[in-house]
C-alpha cells in the first residue's frame, strides 16, 4: 500500500495537532484524510479526546494530562507514513430531491443571468452533477461539496439573509451545498430539498458524511409537498 506522500504536523494550543495532509482541496488529499480519520475512529490514540477531518487536514484533540504533544506527533507519524491514501470502501451515493426557483429558490434567476443560462439551464447543470462531501461543518449536518461545474458559479450575496430556512439549497463560488437548519446565510438560494439532513434524534444526527457522493434530482412543489406531508 502506498505510503502518504506529504504530511506536517502543526501546535493547535496545548491540546490539539493538525495533521495537514495537502496544501489544495483536492480528491486525492480527500482520500488521504479520511483514510487516517477512518484509522483513527478504529484505533484511537491513548489520550485522545476526538479528531475533526476537514479538507486539507485531520485535527486530534487530546487530553495533556494523559500524554504530550510529543509523544501524539511521534505516533501520528508512524501513523501516516503505514497508511495509504486510498479509500477501501465504495463512497455511498445519497440522492436529494429539490425544489428549485420560485420562492424556495429566490436567486436561480440571478445564478442564470450571472452565466449567461436560462434558469433550466442552471436547474439542468446543477442536477446532473455528481458532487463529492469534503467535510460536513459550518452548522450541524452542512455539507461542503466539491465538484459543482464552473458554468453555474456565483459569487456570494453582498449582504447575507438574517434567516435561511432548512434543506435550502445554494450556491457560492464554484461551490453548491444545502443548509440543514435555519441560519444566516450569504448563499445565493436555488431551491429548497424536503429531506431532513440534520437530524437530531438519530445516530449520527448528520445525513451525509464526508466521503458520500450527493446528486442532486429535481422535483416539483406538489411532490415537495407531498414529501413533507408524508414525513410529518
Amino acid at each position: 500500500m502506498p505510503s502518504v506522500s506529504y504530511v506536517e504536523l502543526i501546535p493547535l494550543g496545548d491540546s490539539a495537532v493538525i495533521v495537514q495532509l495537502g496544501q489544495t482541496i483536492h480528491l486525492e488529499t480527500h482520500r488521504k484524510v479520511k483514510t487516517l480519520a477512518a484509522y483513527l475512529d478504529q484505533h484511537p490514540i491513548p489520550g485522545m479526546v476526538e479528531y475533526v477531518p476537514a479538507f486539507t487536514t485531520v485535527t486530534v484533540f487530546y487530553d495533556p494530562l494523559r500524554t504530550s504533544y510529543k509523544v501524539i506527533c511521534s505516533v501520528l507519524e508512524e501513523i501516516v507514513s503505514e497508511l495509504g491514501d486510498t479509500l477501501d470502501a465504495e463512497p455511498r451515493a445519497v440522492e436529494i430531491p429539490v425544489c428549485y426557483g420560485g420562492e424556495f429558490g429566490p436567486d436561480l434567476e440571478f445564478v442564470a443571468e450571472h452565466n449567461g443560462l436560462t434558469p433550466d439551464e442552471v436547474i439542468d447543470i446543477h442536477s446532473n452533477g455528481e458532487y463529492l462531501v469534503y467535510m460536513i461543518g459550518f452548522a450541524p449536518g452542512f455539507p461542503y461539496l466539491g465538484g459543482m461545474s464552473e458554468r453555474i458559479a456565483a459569487p456570494r450575496r453582498e449582504s447575507p439573509r438574517l434567516s435561511i430556512p432548512a434543506g435550502t439549497v445554494g450556491i457560492a463560488g464554484s461551490q453548491t451545498g444545502v443548509y440543514p437548519i435555519g441560519t444566516p446565510g450569504g448563499w445565493q438560494l436555488i431551491g429548497r430539498t424536503p429531506l431532513a439532513l440534520f437530524r437530531p434524534n438519530e445516530n449520527p444526527p448528520s445525513l451525509l458524511q464526508a466521503g458520500d457522493i450527493v446528486r442532486f434530482r429535481p422535483i416539483s412543489r406538489e411532490e415537495y409537498d407531498a414529501w413533507k406531508e408524508d414525513a410529518q
